[in-house]
């Protein structure tokens, strides 16, 4: 099958933030240690994957998200980035530009929506998608025959995958982080209600809302803390259902509808030469960066 590899592109900028030490610096003195980072990661997977069609989706919407208008403390515990990482966040996207590869970004879809929005649109194309991340939301976007990548530890898995992992199928993901929560993301999800409970809950009822159809069954079920979880659900119900529509990836974003459009494309030399020498990269990345082609 024709594959579309749909790469998660923040998250590996953040760690690159992180992990990389800050004596990389631009013409002007700013750092680029995180576009240093960032951009060694991009070559790594060019290098791999060899990839015919992709698409690199960046957050915008850390404050702007239609979450954010359904849930205003939607990511609120989350720090914004400090103005030396946007100036590198910029440059990581004009780099995967020169590159050849699509970027997709958007101010009211995240690029878990983008990412997924493409998986779905290019499925009745005949195309599977790999998306190259570690985040475990991305389970509900996995059909048959599409993967997950977790490019740091090169650790693969499929829709069976997600079940081993999480304990539900993939199209139970969203009901499962309803119940759960995500700290990460300041989902509130149902307190008391965790990992192996929403599982066990979702493997009897199947769905979020048919539990809470079928809510007084619930302290019958031979699960441990049955009446507990009762009563939290009980008291939490449109929380729950509030976290679902937080923790559910949209998958009606604004992408584009022809694979053609996300074909891994010629690099711009010109452009990837400026950026080279405005990022002040040593001979073997500048040979590296050049050989880069499809």
């Amino acid at each position: 099958m024709p594959t579309i590899h749909l790469i998660d592109a923040s998250l590996y900028v953040f760690r690159a933030w992180h992990s990389m030490p800050a004596e990389f610096h631009d013409v002007d003195g700013a750092p680029v240690n995180a576009v240093y980072g960032y951009t060694r990661f991009l070559c790594d997977f060019l290098e791999r994957a060899r990839p015919t069609h992709a698409a690199v989706a960046f957050d915008e919407s850390l404050t702007t998200s239609f979450r954010n208008d359904l849930f205003p403390a939607y990511k609120a515990n989350r720090e914004l980035p400090p103005a030396e990482l946007v100036a590198q966040f910029d440059y990581c996207k004009r780099l995967t530009a020169a590159f050849g590869l699509s970027v997709l970004r958007h101010a009211h879809y995240e690029a878990d929506d983008l990412i997924g929005s493409v998986a779905v649109r290019l499925r009745p194309q005949g195309f599977r998608a790999v998306i190259v991340s570690a985040d475990k939301d991305f389970g509900q976007v996995l059909a048959a025959d599409d993967e997950q990548w977790d490019f740091g530890r090169n650790e693969r898995w499929d829709a069976a995958g997600v079940r081993q992992r999480l304990g539900v199928r993939p199209e139970q993901v969203a009901d499962f982080l309803a119940l759960t929560g995500d700290a990460v993301d300041n989902i509130p999800g149902v307190p008391g209600i965790g990992a192996k409970t929403a599982a066990a809950l979702l493997g009897h009822f199947g769905s979020l809302e048919a539990l809470l159809a079928r809510l007084e069954e619930v302290p019958y079920l031979r699960l441990r803390g049955a009446a507990q979880a009762y009563a939290r659900l009980k008291q939490y119900r449109e929380q729950a259902r509030l976290s679902r529509r937080l923790a559910a990836i949209a998958f009606d974003a604004p992408v584009p509808d022809a694979a053609e459009a996300l074909r891994w494309a010629a690099p711009d030399f010109a452009e990837l030469g400026t950026l080279l020498d405005r990022l002040r990269f040593g001979p073997l990345t500048r040979a590296r960066c050049r050989a880069l082609a499809p």
